[in-house]
């Protein structure tokens, strides 16, 4: 590949986010993270490449098919690239901070790469940020990482915020209180995933119409949460439907203008999920603004940690806030003293300075400045960005 076009083509999946698009992007991640510090979140930050037996243990065995792996040529061992961030900051907790004060409250922001995008988001690189609320097993735990998302989103501009809370286990609690083995379970699930009632119908047989009434059940939280309470479950399922209920509730008080539904059947994408989960949208944006939920940290020494958190993607964040004002930018001919140019940035402005005599006007304007420092003044240019 030696032409210009040969060496502008990248992989698949990937691309260069130029100006200003790079920097907004970067912009947003600092608030999001300065919204995660003010419910107590501390930031870490992880590498972006691990042994493969450590990064893909516990939370990580759910995205091994999406990991990118080579050989370290220092230790001889296979490495991995990491598809998600939030395996990482549950080894921290059971390693580094084994020790630390639990619950403990982490949160990071940092790029990932996977094998393969999918149909809605076909990237293969993009930014994470996120929180995870570690060794916190109560409903008030996973109502604040809602609260919090839902927060930090709000802050940095996303408007028309919805959530939509699951309970991915109460699939299987339903189907081993009647008796059911793993793979039928298995089966099961996929067709619920797939809303496929007729396929639900059949392999549940005599239980069908209690299946599709939990299919049936997704909505409005107020409503789902009423057909969940008339329906004759098992006693574990009872209990995780009442779980599902308290959360909502805690999430209502706390956040009571964002709109909650309820889907009580979903596990596409929670596959590692223990307890309630959810998912974040904002209206005419096309894909999950994130995804998070609880979870055990299975890695050695922590002796199986409940936790929560949540992921959110930078890729579809972006595309639910405004294009970020071009700020202003002053033109500085040849010659302008130095000190002018340190005082005007100290006042806030962008300064591009010229390095030869030119027509300093045309310069400007070619540059992109919006105003023109002309004998010690600024001068706006007409039909100049930034206006």
């Amino acid at each position: 590949m030696t032409g210009a076009g040969d060496r502008a083509l990248l992989p698949a999946g990937l691309q260069d986010l130029l100006a200003p698009a790079a920097a907004h992007e970067a912009a947003t991640v600092e608030r999001l993270i300065a919204g995660f510090a003010t419910f107590g979140y501390e930031r870490v930050k992880p590498p972006l490449l691990e042994f493969e037996e450590a990064l893909l243990t516990g939370a990580g065995a759910s995205v091994a098919q999406q990991t990118f792996r080579l050989m370290d040529p220092v230790s001889q061992r296979m490495m991995a690239l990491r598809a998600d961030i939030t395996p990482q900051v549950a080894r921290i907790a059971a390693t580094r901070l084994a020790k630390a004060p639990r619950p403990l409250r982490l949160c990071y922001g940092g790029q990932v790469l996977r094998i393969k995008g999918t149909q809605l988001r076909p990237e293969r690189q993009f930014g994470q940020a996120g929180a995870e609320l570690i060794g916190a097993p109560e409903p008030q735990a996973d109502a604040e990482v809602v609260v919090l998302a839902a927060d930090a989103l709000t802050r940095v501009g996303v408007g028309k915020l919805s959530v939509d809370l699951s309970q991915p286990t109460l699939v299987g609690s339903v189907a081993r209180g009647l008796g059911y083995e793993e793979a039928r379970i298995g089966a099961l699930r996929q067709r619920l995933d797939r809303k496929d009632a007729a396929g639900v119908a059949e392999l549940a047989g005599g239980d069908g119409e209690l299946f599709l009434a939990l299919l049936g059940a997704a909505g409005p939280a107020a409503g789902a949460l009423d057909a969940l309470s008339r329906l004759a479950l098992p006693e574990a399922a009872q209990a995780e439907v009442a779980q599902l209920a308290r959360v909502v509730a805690l999430v209502q008080g706390a956040a009571p203008e964002l709109t909650i539904t309820v889907d009580p059947v979903e596990h596409r994408g929670f596959e590692y999920q223990t307890g309630v989960s959810f998912t974040l949208f904002a209206r005419d944006v096309r894909g999950e603004l994130g995804r998070g939920g609880r979870y055990v940290s299975e890695l050695p020494g922590n002796g199986g940690e409940s936790s929560t958190g949540f992921t959110l993607y930078m890729d579809t964040i972006m595309r639910a806030l405004p294009s970020l004002a071009r700020p202003h930018r002053v033109y500085l001919p040849a010659g302008c003293p130095a000190d002018e140019g340190q005082r005007l940035r100290a006042e806030g402005w962008i300064t591009l300075a010229g390095f030869a005599a030119a027509d300093a006007e045309g310069e400007a304007r070619r540059l992109g400045c919006s105003h023109l420092w002309r004998d010690g003044t600024i001068e706006q240019l007409a039909d100049g960005q930034g206006d």
